[in-house]
């Protein structure tokens, strides 16, 4: 079983069809300064390609590549050979981006697999140069659920049992502008060969174990992390929302507290890592839900502390904003992220005030600061107003009185 703290590791090649590994985490110079490295103290001196417990950070992935020269990011492998006999391709999206074509027939368009049954492939990857960068002879993942590259996921449910194709895919629908390392550079259009050896209907998950209920969210959650290091934010969210309803389903089999611990671990970095995501898509909402369910299981989860307050902050909360900050320094006083961000708002909510007391100000007709007598200056700007307004009234009450009075007399 895979730890529940474990993270893909950057360094090796892994799997092309699985994509689960990360990209490597780019030094911090190469990371974009316009917003905040969210790293916690103690992460820093992990090993670099660890994401730790709390995967992944706000800015952890690399900035996108640029196109390699000698890349054509917009002519996929094979694209020649398409061009030659298109009656034999087809074009799966009609942008010419993924096409296929039949090497051997299967069975029938009846034995063609459907989403969310568990499909195995043979499969050999190649760039456009021949170069081998992935084989694989029985590679398993769930159809429809992006646990694949992409090209796979929208092409192998079009395969028949038995049928050997040819796919010819754009680098958007493979490993797009970051590649992965070391193997496949970026932008890289790939060719894949496949072959559909089986299909079967996913497993019951009222009847897994605990250890597997543990491994299959497991391996949805670090393909979530791989999408969000693409800055793919909605297919992260997709594979985290997975991974919650794995560990969320119903269950005929009675679990272990070591197991129990294991599964709330794992939801717990799903939801923090979802609320990571939705704020990127500026989700507020969404992305605040995320936190709050974090903080009912973990009341001091610093993680989520942190994204509550940016959450609020975002919208102008400042005043909400500040003191979860504050609560999250107070658990860990030493974070300069948390120090940081604190301060911003702390200045944000004063001017924030300032302007609103200026506008106040103007609207009531109070005399400028400069023409207010000191000990006046902190009074609410609408408390001398209403009592004029109140004195005005009585007055007026008292006219209208006596001028009935003096009418009835006479």
């Amino acid at each position: 079983m895979a730890s529940s703290g474990e993270e893909p590791r950057s360094g090796s090649p892994g799997r092309a069809g699985t994509g689960t590994e990360p990209a490597p985490m780019a030094d911090a110079a190469q990371l974009d300064t316009a917003e905040d490295f969210e790293v916690l103290e103690e992460e820093e001196e992990e090993e670099e390609e660890d994401l730790s417990e709390l995967p992944p950070l706000e800015d952890v992935g690399r900035p996108p590549a640029p196109p390699r020269e000698d890349t054509q990011p917009s002519e996929p492998s094979g694209r020649g050979d398409a061009d030659e006999d298109p009656q034999e391709w087809l074009d799966v999206l009609g942008s010419g981006l993924l096409k296929k074509k039949t090497l051997v027939p299967g069975q029938g368009v009846d034995t063609r697999p459907r989403k969310g049954q568990d499909v195995t492939i043979r499969l050999k990857a190649t760039l456009e140069d021949g170069s081998v960068v992935e084989e694989n002879s029985a590679l398993t993942f769930t159809l429809g659920d992006c646990d694949v590259l992409q090209a796979l996921d929208l092409c192998v449910q079009l395969l028949e049992m038995g049928e050997t194709a040819l796919i010819v895919s754009d680098a958007k629908y493979c490993y797009g502008a970051q590649g992965r390392s070391p193997d496949v550079p970026p932008n890289a259009a790939l060719t894949l060969e496949v072959e559909l050896l089986a299909a079967r209907d996913a497993p019951d998950l009222e009847l897994l174990s605990g250890k597997e209920k543990v491994e299959l969210a497991n391996r949805k959650r670090e393909r979530g992390n791989f999408f969000y290091q693409q800055a793919d934010y909605v297919l992260a969210i997709n594979s985290y929302d997975i991974a919650l309803k794995v560990i969320g389903s119903s269950s005929k089999v009675d679990f272990s507290p070591d197991e129990e611990a294991e599964l709330l671990d794992v939801k717990v970095k799903c939801l923090n890592n979802l609320a990571a995501s939705q704020l990127k898509l500026d989700h507020y909402e969404a992305a605040l839900k995320s936190c709050n369910l974090v903080l009912e299981h973990q009341p001091g989860n610093i993680k989520a502390l942190f994204r509550k307050g940016k959450v609020l902050a975002q919208q102008g909360e400042y005043r909400e904003a500040i003191p979860i900050l504050k609560a999250a320094l107070k658990l860990e006083p030493s974070n300069k992220t948390i120090h940081a961000e604190l301060s911003k708002l702390v200045k944000k909510h004063a001017d924030q005030k300032n302007v609103e007391t200026e506008m106040y100000r103007k609207m009531l007709g109070n005399p400028s600061a400069t023409g207010t007598p000191g000990k006046c200056k902190d009074k609410l700007p609408w408390s001398i107003p209403w009592k004029w307004l109140f004195g005005a009234t009585a007055i007026a009450l008292g006219g209208v009185a006596l001028s009935v009075v003096i009418a009835a007399r006479n």
